[in-house]
C-alpha cells in the first residue's frame, strides 16, 4: 500500500456545504482516526458536519440516506471492517459498498466513501490518518464528498 495514484486534495470552497458524518464504532483506533481525518478535512474545505455514531458498517447506508433526505448536502461514511475466518467479512463489505452506493444514486447526493476493508488491523492503523500513518482515508472520503457536493451545485445552478 503506498497512496500511489491518490489525487491532490485541492482547497475547494465548501462553504454552505452540511456534511453528515456517519461514523461506524468498531475497531475504535482506527474509526477515531478516520473521524479526526474526516473533521478536519471538512474544517479545511469550510463545511459544517454533524457526526452522527452508528454501531457498525451494515447501518451506514440506512443512516446515510437518511441524512440526504433530511437535507444534509453530502454525507461521509467510517467504517472498519476486518477479514476474519469467516464469510462475515464479504457479507458486511458488500452490503456497505453497494448500499452506500445506491444511497449516492437514489438521493443525487455524493456519499465519500471512507469504509475500510482489510485483512488486519496494521492496514487500517497505516491508512487512519493516525501519527505514522501512510494514509488519511477520513480526510480523503471527506474531501470527496466535499468536492462532489461542491460540483453538483455548480452544475444545477447553471441547468
Amino acid at each position: 500500500m503506498s497512496g500511489a495514484g491518490a489525487a491532490e486534495r485541492e482547497l475547494v470552497d465548501g462553504s454552505g456545504i452540511r456534511v453528515a458524518v456517519i461514523a461506524g464504532q468498531w475497531h475504535d483506533v482506527i474509526a477515531n482516526g478516520l473521524l479526526a481525518g474526516a473533521q478536519r478535512e471538512i474544517e479545511r474545505l469550510g463545511a459544517t458536519a454533524q457526526v452522527v455514531p452508528v454501531p457498525g458498517s451494515f447501518e451506514l447506508p440506512v443512516v446515510a440516506k437518511v441524512a440526504l433526505e433530511s437535507g444534509f448536502d453530502a454525507a461521509v461514511a467510517l467504517g472498519v471492517i476486518i477479514r476474519g475466518g469467516t464469510p462475515h467479512f464479504e457479507y458486511v463489505s458488500d452490503a456497505a459498498t453497494s448500499g452506500l452506493t445506491k444511497v449516492a444514486i437514489d438521493t443525487g447526493k455524493p456519499v465519500g466513501f471512507g469504509v475500510l476493508t482489510l485483512d488486519d488491523e496494521q492496514q487500517g492503523i497505516d491508512r487512519a490518518g493516525l501519527p505514522g500513518s501512510k494514509e488519511d482515508k477520513g480526510a480523503e472520503a471527506a474531501h470527496a464528498a466535499i468536492a462532489t457536493a461542491v460540483t453538483l451545485r455548480e452544475l444545477r445552478a447553471s441547468a
